[in-house]
């Protein structure tokens, strides 16, 4: 029956179309029989009989989510079986299928918490890992996406996964020419020789919804060009369904598996990740917000040649934000970008409220201006911004500055306020990736050693159940935000600028503000206005001072000083 439904939906095509597709559908089915041969293999041979009754139950999941997804997929009027036909699902069931037996049955004979014990997990971690990162390079599109997110998820996932699904961001799909030609086309009308002088056919970069090329303009002006990978509009519903479906599946077998908010992150972020338009209107508006900093560079978008699924900008390159021998090579100054990009993501978080969230590396570039010799901030990809409604910043804002100033009651107060609960010493160790000692101390007291990190990762896997329930409890706009810090840390890491002084210093600031220019907002009293001005004054004159007293205390003047004042008080005494 869904054969033949499948068959009457599929458009007529060439001998050599259909004998390149059947190719590559027998060479994917013999791959997948492969799979499901081994499990079955496995099944048969030994073992204590309740893994295998679980396994067991594992693949008839598996079967029956493959019939109901193949029936209820191809039965919508709105899917295409085309563009998601069998083997593009059989690969995701096989994979979820393989991955959760591996879980169920490696560690059975073990005992629980033994350095055997141990070792196997984490060979299970990898293995997995691997096997998903194969699926989403196979499947592509969303399925890249998501793990490029899950990637990003230092504070929630095993090592070996998110070391794993990191080389995501380096193994995106290539559109063709004729796929680029034919995007073209059909938004605006005309070919490329029409619209440019020149157009590179290998792309600056490709991600996992779009590739970027070089091009010239006929007027002489040199534009980057984001083209949409042609499909992905029509799959990334199917897509998302799919993982729906599986995820709904796996949490039956492993009930503390929380991962639907995942997929509803999806849902709502996607559609706006996929309207080029959308991402223009960002551009512009955080180049608006943030003029005040003329370190940063958003390039120029040009409206008249830009559409739902093209984009024309301004061309500006330089090297990723987390190469420091580009930067050394080009005489940039580490610290001052780590510390200005501080300053750009605090005054977006706590002051506007509007957040760039996906400051992956290939996404901020820095630039040494010849004529200036000043270092510049090129910030990319603006489809996925989150805005933050006005009370979850202000609790945001207070929190952040309860835990730089060591306010355990504020802390528990204002984590609770966003969702936190009972789990809200978690919550501060997520945010912050440092240890609950660490916070108690003081996070801006001494710096992340590596037994601390090491300490993190380690309970990021022993508190997984808690992890996911503290997920599902906070506000959505918190998931980005974690995100967002995430990689803004790996940036700091790479950087080797993790956690310093002065990115601590720069975020009090933003908070004294953002509170400071609130509580003006919702006063009527001209007095309690100029009380709320001068308290917000002197605030940042204390850290303007103490920020004076560190830099004479690093500095060879400083260390100057110091002597001196040490031998007046030698005469003195």
């Amino acid at each position: 029956m869904i054969l033949s439904m499948a068959s009457e939906c599929l458009e007529p095509k060439s001998n050599k179309e259909r004998l390149r597709e059947l190719g590559l559908f027998n060479l994917e089915r013999r791959r997948l029989r492969g799979d499901l041969i081994t499990l079955s293999n496995h099944l048969k041979g030994g073992g204590s009989q309740g893994s295998s009754v679980m396994a067991l139950r594992a693949l008839k999941f598996a079967s029956l989510t493959a019939a109901a997804s193949g029936i209820y997929l191809y039965g919508n009027k709105f899917l295409d079986p085309n563009d998601f036909g069998v083997v593009r699902v059989g690969r995701a069931i096989a994979t979820t299928a393989v991955i959760t037996y591996d879980y169920l049955t490696s560690l059975r004979s073990v005992p629980y918490g033994s350095e055997e014990y141990e070792f196997l997990k984490s060979q299970v971690h990898l293995r997995s890992a691997e096997r998903l990162q194969e699926l989403c390079c196979s499947n592509r599109g969303t399925f890249i996406k998501v793990g490029q997110h899950l990637g990003a998820l230092d504070y929630l996932l095993p090592e070996e996964y998110t070391r794993t699904l990191k080389v995501l961001h380096s193994q995106a799909p290539q559109s063709t020419r004729q796929e680029i030609e034919q995007v073209i086309r059909e938004d605006l009308g005309k070919e490329i020789k029409e619209l440019f002088m020149s157009f590179e056919d290998t792309p600056l970069g490709a991600a996992s919804l779009a590739q970027v090329h070089k091009a010239v303009l006929q007027d002489g002006r040199t534009v980057a060009v984001k083209i949409q990978h042609p499909k992905v509009q029509s799959q990334s519903s199917k897509d998302i369904l799919l993982m729906e479906v599986l995820l709904l599946v796996v949490k039956q077998i492993f009930p503390d598996f929380e991962f639907m908010w995942l997929v509803e992150e999806a849902k709502k972020n996607l559609p706006l990740e996929l309207d080029f338009l959308h991402e223009g209107r960002n551009a512009e508006k955080v180049a608006h917000m943030l003029k005040n900093f003329d370190f940063l560079k958003v390039p120029r978008i040009y409206w008249e040649l830009s559409t739902r699924r093209v984009l024309l900008m301004e061309f500006m390159e330089g090297g990723q934000v987390n190469d420091r021998a580009y930067m050394e090579r080009n005489g940039i100054n580490v610290n001052e970008i780590s510390r200005n990009l501080g300053k750009l993501y605090s005054e977006m978080i706590f002051v506007n409220g509007f957040v760039h969230c996906d400051p992956h590396p290939g996404n901020v570039l820095v630039k040494k201006c010849p004529a200036s010799g000043k270092a510049h901030i090129i910030l990319l990809d603006h489809g996925l911004y989150q805005v933050l409604s006005e009370s979850f910043r202000m609790d945001y804002c207070r929190l952040w500055q309860a835990l730089i100033k060591a306010d355990m009651k504020r802390v528990q107060k204002y984590s609770r306020r966003l969702g936190a609960g009972d789990l809200y010493p978690l919550f501060a160790c997520m945010l912050t990736a440092r240890s609950w000692e660490s916070v108690n101390k003081g996070i801006d007291q001494s710096p992340v050693s590596a037994s601390e990190d090491m300490e993190i990762r380690s309970n990021a896997a022993a508190y997984l159940p808690q992890i996911t329930q503290l997920l599902n409890n906070v506000p959505r706009q918190m998931l980005l935000l974690l995100k967002t810090n995430d990689l803004l840390r790996g940036i700091e890491s790479a950087l080797h600028t993790r956690a310093s002084a002065s990115s601590f210093l720069n975020m009090s600031r933003c908070c004294i503000r953002a509170v400071s220019t609130y509580q003006r907002s919702k006063s009527h009293s001209f007095y309690r206005r100029a009380q709320i001005s001068l308290t917000e004054t002197l605030s940042l004159w204390q850290i303007n001072l103490y920020e004076l007293f560190l830099w004479l205390k690093g500095s060879q003047l400083g260390n100057w000083v110091i002597a001196l004042l040490r031998r007046l008080h030698h005469f003195t005494y």
